[in-house]
Formats: C-alpha cells, sequence, structure tokens
C-alpha cells in the first residue's frame, strides 16, 4: 500500500492535514488509535467548552433578576450536562470522518510505528509513504509529588465524565485547564481551591488581567493559594489533603476530590520516533522548520509534537504549512499572533506580545487601556460586570499585543490577531465599519 502522505494522530493537525492533502487530489493513509479528532475533540477544547456554557447558562439563570427577568428555583443535573456534551463531541466526531471519507481518505484505526520515513507498521500490515506526517499530540503531565500514587486524584479526562456533585474540590495548577474546571465546578455550587507554583494564574497570559480575574473568581468563592509548592498528597476518609509550603509556611487543605491540572507533554514514546533520529530541541522537542519539516526531509512534525504552542488551533495551521510545503505552494508558519484564550466567565484572552514578554526583550512600546464598558453592547449584556481591552504599541502605532477581559473575548480577539499578524497601525481599525452596537467596536475606541 503506497500512499504520498502518512499522518500519524487524527487529532486537529491530523485530521486537517489529512482533508488539506485529499482535497488537492493527494493520496492519504491517517492512522488513529483511539477516535477522530484527538485529545480536542475527545476530551480537551470540545467538551470543556459544553460543559462551561451549561455552567454559563445556570449562571445567567441563578441571576437573572439583574436583567430583570424572574427564574424560580434554577437547577441543573449534571449528568444531562455530561450526556449532553458526549452527544456534541459523537456529533462532531462523526463531521470528520464524514470530510475525510469525502476526500478519499483512507482512516485506519490502530497503533502506527515508524519503522523508516518512508515505512509505517498498523497491525500486520505495512504502508509504504514519500512523506510522513507525525501528529501524535500530548499527554496529561502529572508531576512526582510524594503520595500522588496512593491517592485517587482526577485528570482533565475524569472531570469530564464525573457524574456527581462533590462538596470540594483541589486543583493543582492555575493554568488554562485548571482555571476552567474551577470556573466550571464554582457555578456548581462546590468549593474549590486552586494551588499554583507561580505568583499569578495562568502563566503566559497577561498578569494585570489575569489577577482581574482571579479576584473576581475570588468573589466567588474560589480560594487560591499562589506561589505555593505542593509537597505532599495523602488520602483521607473523605477525600484527599494537600500539603503544601508557601511564604507563610506550610499547610494542607482538605477536599472530596482532586484535580491534577500542571501541564501537557508532548507524546514521544510509543510509535517509534527513535527510528528517525530526528534533531531535538533544547527542551527536547522535535525541531521543525518555518515549514514543520523536521530535519530528516520528508518528515514533518505538526502540533504538540514540535512544543512550540500546544494549541488546538496552532496545530491546524501548521498542518496546512506543511501540506501546502509538500505541494510545493509557497507558505510559512508565523507565530507572532497566536491567540490564547480562557473559556471562563468572564473569557480572557491575548494575542502578540505581552508586557511581560515585551520587558523581558527590552522592546520599547506604549499601552492604551479602555473598560469595555465604551462599549454599548457590552453594557447592555454584562450587568454590574466589569471589562479591560489592553492593546500595546511600538512607538509608531503598530500593533504588537492585545488582551481582553470581557465576554466575548474568545471571539474578538481575532480581529487583534490579524493586526498584529499583517503589522497593522491602531489607526487602521478606524478606517473599518463595526457594526454597532457590538463589542468589537472597542477597537474603534482606542
Amino acid at each position: 500500500m503506497k500512499y504520498q502522505i502518512a499522518i500519524i494522530g487524527g487529532g486537529p493537525a491530523g485530521y486537517t492535514a489529512a482533508e488539506v492533502a485529499g482535497k488537492a487530489g493527494l493520496s492519504v493513509v491517517l492512522f488513529e488509535k483511539r477516535s477522530l479528532g484527538g485529545v480536542c475533540l475527545n476530551e480537551g477544547c470540545i467538551p470543556t467548552k459544553t460543559l462551561l456554557y451549561s455552567a454559563k447558562v445556570y449562571d445567567y439563570a441563578k441571576h437573572a433578576s439583574k436583567y430583570a427577568v424572574t427564574v424560580p428555583e434554577a437547577s441543573f443535573d449534571l449528568g444531562k450536562i455530561v450526556a449532553r456534551k458526549s452527544k456534541v463531541v459523537r456529533k462532531l466526531v462523526l463531521g470528520i470522518k464524514a470530510k475525510l471519507t469525502a476526500h478519499q481518505v483512507n482512516i485506519v484505526t490502530g497503533e502506527a510505528t515508524v519503522i523508516d520515513k518512508n515505512t509505517v507498521k498498523c497491525g500486520e500490515e505495512i504502508y509504504e509513504c514519500e512523506n510522513l506526517l507525525l501528529c501524535t499530540g500530548s499527554d496529561t503531565f502529572i508531576p512526582p509529588i510524594p503520595g500522588v500514587d496512593g491517592v485517587d486524584y482526577w485528570t482533565h479526562r475524569d472531570a469530564l465524565d464525573n457524574k456527581e456533585v462533590p462538596a470540594s474540590l483541589a486543583i493543582v495548577g492555575g493554568g488554562v485547564i485548571g482555571m476552567e474546571f474551577a470556573s466550571f465546578f464554582n457555578s456548581l455550587g462546590v468549593q474549590v481551591t486552586v494551588v499554583e507554583m507561580m505568583d499569578e494564574i495562568l502563566g503566559g497570559m497577561d498578569k494585570e488581567l489575569s489577577a482581574m480575574l482571579r479576584a473576581e473568581y475570588a468573589k466567588k468563592g474560589i480560594k487560591f493559594l499562589l506561589s505555593t509548592k505542593v509537597v505532599g498528597v495523602a488520602k483521607e476518609e473523605n477525600g484527599v489533603t494537600v500539603s503544601y509550603e508557601n511564604a507563610e509556611g506550610a499547610g494542607s487543605v482538605s477536599a472530596e476530590k482532586l484535580l491534577m491540572s500542571v501541564g501537557r507533554h508532548p507524546v514521544m514514546k510509543g510509535f517509534g520516533l527513535e527510528n528517525l533520529n530526528l534533531e531535538l530541541t533544547e527542551r527536547k522537542c522535535v525541531k521543525v522548520d518555518e515549514h514543520m519539516q523536521s530535519s530528516v526531509p520528508g518528515v514533518y512534525v505538526c502540533g504538540d509534537l514540535n512544543g512550540v504552542s500546544l494549541l488546538a488551533h496552532t496545530a491546524v495551521r501548521e498542518a496546512e504549512v506543511a501540506v501546502h510545503h509538500i505541494l510545493g505552494k509557497e507558505d510559512a508558519m508565523s507565530y507572532r499572533a497566536i491567540p490564547g484564550v480562557v473559556y471562563t466567565n468572564p473569557e480572557i484572552a491575548g494575542a502578540g506580545m505581552s508586557e511581560e514578554a515585551l520587558q523581558a526583550a527590552g522592546i520599547t512600546y506604549h499601552t492604551i487601556k479602555l473598560p469595555m464598558a465604551y462599549s454599548g453592547r457590552f453594557v447592555a449584556e454584562n450587568e454590574g460586570v466589569n471589562g479591560v481591552c489592553k492593546v500595546l504599541t511600538a512607538d509608531d502605532g503598530t500593533v504588537l499585543g492585545a488582551h481582553m477581559l470581557g465576554n466575548p473575548a474568545s471571539e474578538l480577539i481575532v480581529l487583534a490577531g490579524m493586526a498584529i499578524e499583517d503589522r497593522k497601525k491602531v489607526d487602521d481599525w478606524k478606517r473599518y465599519v463595526f457594526p454597532h452596537p457590538t463589542v468589537g467596536e472597542i477597537f474603534r475606541e482606542l
């Protein structure tokens, strides 16, 4: 069986590459050992957002009186929320399969092993390929905390399928995944404690806005322990005890459930990567060029495996670039304006450089900051809620970064990302006619 492209991994990078290549008329085989869609669709981006939207609707129902609407005794059914999440995932997985099948992609379910750059084995079958795309994704990282092997803890996968509401939840890690689950369970009335080693939640996001989001959730009852190191976990009669140390000394927090959410690391074992002898980066990820090609010609690495940006939307774009290079189309990967979004309520989003990154790089910049209340639509739809739009510019007004706190930041950040990618200036936004009233008009107000 000979193919022009063989792809290992059916997540956002893998299925995008397969679709683009199939559309272009190339012969494609795609190997996926679990379900099409990878972590993102089956146990990441999509299911978490489905749960979070249910929580948001519940929040709106509980606080409907702010909008002069009476909702007597709002309640939720977690079992049905989880069932709806599973239904959404199934629908989207079937959609991906239908698209790939329409473009004659051969989908092979099973664990693929790389024999060499032109040969892949799956089961007893041998597949030959002219080009090889590695899109194996990432796994949850569980740090070697003393006692962790002796307690029952959740990863994000377990939390997604949980159908009972715990009285309390301790979350180790205040990054994106940790904060999204903190938001979800807080909305359901769970007592949540977030333990974070860094001095602020959401490392990599704008620190000022992250602190504002943290303050918002502290008002809602979430307890945050920052600059705090977890030194041990232990099973107790009614749950788990998390022992920690910080500047104030040693302490502990007890909770019915424990969620480990420290981060993710690329999957580099179990599929024959060692047989390719690829050059690695200092961080031990696979090194790639601007076309996503590794040190071995004809072998491309897209998504989390290259370790540049562990985000589904980055993986999608990397896959397009890789296939375009194979097709001989002019294209190159740019990481100038990769959006980062946290789907809490309110949402926080950023694109381009943060103030911290600009300061570390010694780049001179200017800050333009407006409350989201400058948008009439935001005021109409966010009673008693504050938000911020912060844009960072060079001396000539070129947009270097943008950061937003407030709904719907996830939908609006792309306006900033396009400006950053195309090196536009703040005044360029004023040339466009925005529909009124919309929250996006905030960019015209800068």
